[in-house]
């Protein structure tokens, strides 16, 4: 009887585990590393927004990025930005825009994700400053 207890204790926590959200507020999808997979291993970020990252991240948004993405949560090709910055870690988000293939390849949300949208997401073949101010951009949306 307790086997069966602890078993069914641990198939509902997995069960709810496995339905949650991943976020940067501690939130997590299982399998799925909060940094995601790529070089990116830890991003500081400043508390105050960076004005000219923010320029140059939405000339990149604009050029490579608005054609699949609305910056509320509504989806478009892609999903909706809103938020981003909330549910993922500054790592996840660097690592997914420049390491998109091997992400939507392993990393458990971003093929959740892919599920959800139905579209593989190309590489955008971002250069590591334009991810940084892609992500500003982010940020400065999600500050809104």
């Amino acid at each position: 009887m307790k086997k069966l207890f602890v078993l069914t204790s641990t198939a509902f926590s997995l069960l709810l585990l496995t339905s949650c959200g991943a976020g940067a507020n501690g939130s997590f999808e299982v399998g799925t590393d909060p940094k995601g997979i790529g070089r990116f291993k830890k991003i500081e970020l400043t508390s105050s927004l960076d004005e000219k990252m923010i320029s140059a991240g939405e000339t990149v948004y604009n050029i490579k990025c608005a054609s699949c993405h609305k910056l509320n949560g509504e989806k478009l090709t892609g999903p909706g930005w809103q938020g981003v910055t909330i549910r993922r870690t500054p790592e996840w988000i660097m690592n997914f825009i420049t390491n998109t293939d091997e992400m939507l390849d392993k990393d458990t949300a971003a093929q959740n994700m892919l599920g959800d949208c139905g579209v593989r997401m190309p590489n955008p073949s971002l250069s590591d400053d334009d991810a940084r101010a892609t992500l500003e951009f982010m940020r400065r949306n999600d500050s809104k």
